[in-house]
Parts: structure tokens; sequence; C-alpha cells
């Protein structure tokens, strides 16, 4: 497992969750279809979050998952996004919380990964699009500086310099004494302006 102790990615994982949850319901009814990322709206982020969630009791239970096999926005969120998101939210935590959760591996697209590790990769992912939501739908983007310190260490020790093909831009440039959510944005080659 990483240096920081199970109750600590549990309560991370979780302040990540909730963080996520409150720029779901921030999203007004009219606003579900603004561009979020190149090629997705709100409801294609809120469904790629949610699919991740979904599948995380899978994967603790030795299945495998390959991010790129997603079922539409309709599928997966239905009538009530943010009630979709919080069910998937709630039933992997669940599941990390489990006694074994963290100690074993998950099989993922590009291979095996420790489970603490991948929880680690869940809980920055959330914290960069609980801002990816936010700043398109004009939410509020000041996130919980812990996590986005968290998710900045977690990304300059295991993203690439070059981004990760298909999924992530290389990062982007910042100035000298940028703070830290500038930083992390950057790293995962988000160009707020």
């Amino acid at each position: 497992m990483s240096d920081i102790s199970r109750p600590e990615l549990l309560e991370r994982y979780q302040r990540a969750q909730a963080q996520f949850t409150d720029r779901v319901d921030a999203v007004e009814p009219g606003q579900w279809d603004v561009a979020v990322l190149p090629g997705w709206t709100a409801a294609d982020l809120v469904a790629h979050v949610t699919a991740d969630q979904l599948a995380v009791p899978h994967l603790l239970n030795g299945g495998s998952v390959d991010p790129r096999t997603r079922t539409s926005p309709e599928d997966l969120l239905g009538d009530d996004a943010l009630t979709a998101w919080e069910t998937a939210a709630d039933d992997a935590l669940t599941a990390w919380a489990g006694e074994e959760a963290l100690a074993g591996t998950v099989e993922l697209a590009d291979g095996p990964a420790s489970a603490a590790h991948h929880l680690r990769a869940m809980t920055a992912d959330l914290t960069v699009h609980a801002w990816d939501l936010a700043a398109a739908v004009g939410g509020d983007t000041d996130l919980d500086r812990e996590l986005v310190a968290d998710a900045l260490q977690f990304a300059e020790e295991h993203l690439g310099e070059h981004g990760v093909p298909g999924l992530l831009d290389p990062p982007a440039t910042v100035p000298p004494g940028a703070d830290l959510l500038t930083r992390l944005l950057a790293r995962y080659g988000r160009r707020p302006v």
C-alpha cells in the first residue's frame, strides 16, 4: 500500500466523492449538454465517473474492466443523474471499506495495479473532474486543498510527461509560483482560462 494509511485513503476518497456530489447537485437541468471536455458533455462526464464507481465492487472481487467500454449516459444516469451518481458512489465506498479491499490488486485495462494505487487514482480523478464539471457549468471551482495536494502528488509520481494518449493531454506549462490547483489542472493537461 502507499505511505498513506488505510483510514486516510478511505477518508480522502469519501471527501472526493462528496466534493463531486456537490458539483453534480449544482448542475441545472439545462446544463447537462454543456461541453466539459473535448467530446464530453456534463452528462458524459458524470456517466464516466459513475461507471468508474460501479466497477469498483467487480474489480475488488477479481474482475477486470475496460474503461473504454462504457454505457451511454442515458443508461447510466437515467432521469436522475444525482441519484444514479450517489448510489454508485455509496456502493463503491462500501466495497472499498471492506476489510481486505486495499490489500490486493485490481485488473485494469493497462494491467494489474495495487488496489491502494487504484483508490488514489480514483480519488485524484474525482478531484480533477469536480473542477471540470464546476468550471463548465459556472459552479464552485474552489476545491479541497488537501485533495488537490494529494492528487498533484499522485499525478507527479504516476503520470507520464506526455500525458496519457487518448485520455490526458500532456501537462500544460504553468508560471512560477502557481498555486496547487493551477499546477494540478496543468498536470492533467487542463488549460483553464
